[in-house]
């Protein structure tokens, strides 16, 4: 926290006041580093703490965040020390007395103060004893604390929410992610990052157990997401810990018996993450992007991974010279797209530091006409197997940037009337590398070689069969299961079930499949729900069996921008908290529907 200086002697005054940490509070912690000294702490951090519940943290603000003489503040007026609308340089935009301004309702700015937990409190489930953690739980603002929500803290790049002391919320331009988060203004940026090193410390051993919230790292060390750790090291640095830090500290030991070990010594942030340092080498110019499986509001791309110094964070693609997303890895699928248009796309590379490569080569795609089912998708006739051969063995080969492997296969056969190459399945399968684009429907051409007697192959999508291809010793003409509609990654597996039989495949493609080009799709459109709709007051909640086992979900525009992405989203409650879109029209994609939405 930045602040006025004091006079001299008011500064010195404070010295014995600041220093009260308990003789020998910190024994055992000298020689150690990383993970090893995070978890002394977090030892030392655990005993002695108090849980006065969540109704208690009103009683503890009483002493813990007044501006006054004691903690030393800024107006010292004795109101609420808000880090959401404290104004370091000027008069305060409003005050909140104490106890009389408690949150009750708001509709604005000032109206009253509640409970903001730094870490969103849905991470954990509201349980105790983080619940109700002092160390982590500041008396903020009201209206601003429910536009914060339960976003990330970030460098906000395009803000769509400012509060009246320059809180802001918007899209992030921290190293390494795109999505929303809360910047708190620079004087209090050291005051989050040393509360969430407090966090990742004192519960370390049930991070696991916790959500991310695009912020956690799911494990004891080191406990964040690399791009958040990065950012709350470089605000620890920035913004030194002030005197009214080290007060809060002593009020809140008093209160409940623990301390912030990154107030007390802020060195041990470096003795165990490391100490950052400056990264002026962009990465190296990402290679050979190519564009694929175009449908007919899609194209997929791929290229060759960059290199760092450090590490590449992530890749921003462009199309038409806009941003479209930003990726972590090195293949996506851009959605949205006008029917029978040709756009062109380049990506550029960046690390954690924010240093950027230069661009990639343009490579042009044009999508499929409009009325299709997702069109063309891919194709594979064989033609780059191995060299023919009788024996029975793996077979690996890759073409159109996608690897097939043949299990038990031989490769010197071909389905009668054609003299072209074929693959030969014994007691084994046919299964490609993932594959982007989704998939409608799948053509194949089977045959059966030398003796047996006439069946059929099971064809497998990610694992699980959505039909079979019948085939006889003369059969020749190709054969297409329809419906299959799996979108996103998808990996394709033709399984020979029928022991000893050998069966020759050739000519095989498959229609894309985008869940975004469908209104409204499951495997079981009755089993999932949204509601209400058109949201009104930032909630959206899903009903359907399973929810937990739901991954990830994703919410697009209309245009097929990609907005928010949510980890596990469903983990802990059915509720999706769309606070910061604007209204408009939406789309709601997870790995087991979709769903169009509006945000009145």
């Amino acid at each position: 926290m930045k602040r006025h200086l004091f006079p001299f002697l008011l500064v010195f005054a404070f010295i014995g006041t600041f220093a009260q940490i308990p003789t020998g509070y910190y024994d055992g912690t000298t020689g150690l580093t990383g993970a090893a000294l995070k978890t002394k702490l977090k030892q030392i951090i655990t005993n002695g703490h108090v849980d006065h519940g969540y109704n208690g943290l009103w009683n503890g603000y009483q002493t813990t965040d007044r501006d006054n003489i004691a903690m030393p503040g800024y107006e010292n007026d004795n109101t609420i020390l808000d880090l959401y609308s404290e104004n370091p340089n000027g008069s305060d935009p409003y005050t909140f007395n104490y106890p009389s301004g408690q949150c009750g309702s708001y509709n604005s700015e000032g109206d009253c103060y509640n409970r903001e937990h730094v870490v969103p409190q849905s991470l954990f489930n509201s349980n105790a004893p983080m619940v109700s953690d002092i160390n982590f739980i500041r008396p903020t603002d009201g209206k601003v604390n429910g536009m914060r929500s339960n976003f990330p803290y970030g460098k906000v790049g395009s803000a769509s929410y400012t509060s009246q002391n320059g809180s802001k919320l918007g899209t992030s331009v921290s190293p390494g992610y795109s999505g929303t988060v809360f910047e708190p203004i620079d004087a209090f940026k050291g005051d989050i990052a040393r509360m969430i090193l407090y966090f990742v410390t004192r519960y370390e051993s049930q991070l696991s157990g916790f959500g991310t919230g695009n912020m956690l790292g799911g494990s004891a060390f080191p406990g964040l997401q690399t791009w958040e750790l990065n950012q709350l090291l470089a605000w620890h640095a920035a913004d030194p810990v002030s005197a009214t830090e080290i007060a809060r500290n002593n009020a809140s030991y008093n209160y409940q018996g623990n301390r912030n070990p990154y107030i007390d010594h802020p060195e041990y942030a470096a003795q165990i993450w490391g100490t950052p340092v400056a990264d002026t080498q962009a990465p190296t110019v990402p290679t050979n992007l190519i564009t694929n499986n175009p449908s007919s509001n899609s194209i997929s791309l791929s290229w060759t991974a960059s290199t760092d110094n450090v590490g590449v964070a992530g890749y921003d693609i462009y199309k038409d010279g806009t941003v479209y997303a930003t990726v972590t890895g090195t293949t996506a699928t851009v959605s949205g797209l006008n029917p029978s248009t040709t756009y062109n796309f380049y990506v550029i590379a960046k690390d954690a530091a924010g240093n950027v490569s230069a661009a990639s080569n343009t490579a042009q795609g044009t999508t499929l006409a409009g009325g299709q089912p997702g069109g063309s998708c891919g194709t594979e006739d064989f033609s780059n197997i191995p060299a023919a051969s009788s024996s029975y063995t793996t077979q690996n080969w890759t073409s159109n940037n996608i690897t097939w492997t043949a299990t038990d296969a031989r490769t010197d056969q071909n389905i009668n009337g054609t003299g072209d190459k074929a693959i030969t399945v014994r007691n084994g399968n046919l299964t490609s590398s993932t594959i982007s684009g989704g998939i409608q429907s799948l053509t194949v051409k089977a045959q059966l070689k030398f003796s047996g007697t006439a069946g059929s192959l099971d064809l497998k999508i990610n694992g699980n069969t959505v039909g079979t291809i019948p085939y006889t010793s003369t059969s020749t003409q190709p054969f297409t299961i329809n419906n299959i509609n799996a979108s996103g990654n998808i990996v394709i597996s033709i399984v020979n079930p029928v022991t000893d039989n050998r069966i020759a495949i050739d000519d095989l493609s498959w229609t894309c499949y985008s869940i975004l080009a469908t209104a409204e799709t499951s495997k079981d459109k009755a089993a999932f729900s949204i509601y209400p709709n058109p949201v009104k007051n930032n909630e959206l909640f899903v009903k359907g069996e399973n929810l937990s086992k739901i991954s990830k979900a994703q919410i697009y525009d209309f245009s097929g921008k990609l907005i928010e992405t949510f980890e596990n989203p469903f983990k802990h409650s059915n509720k999706i908290d769309l606070k910061g879109l604007v209204k408009g029209n939406y789309i709601l994609k997870t790995d087991a529907f979709a769903a169009k939405f509006i945000v009145d």
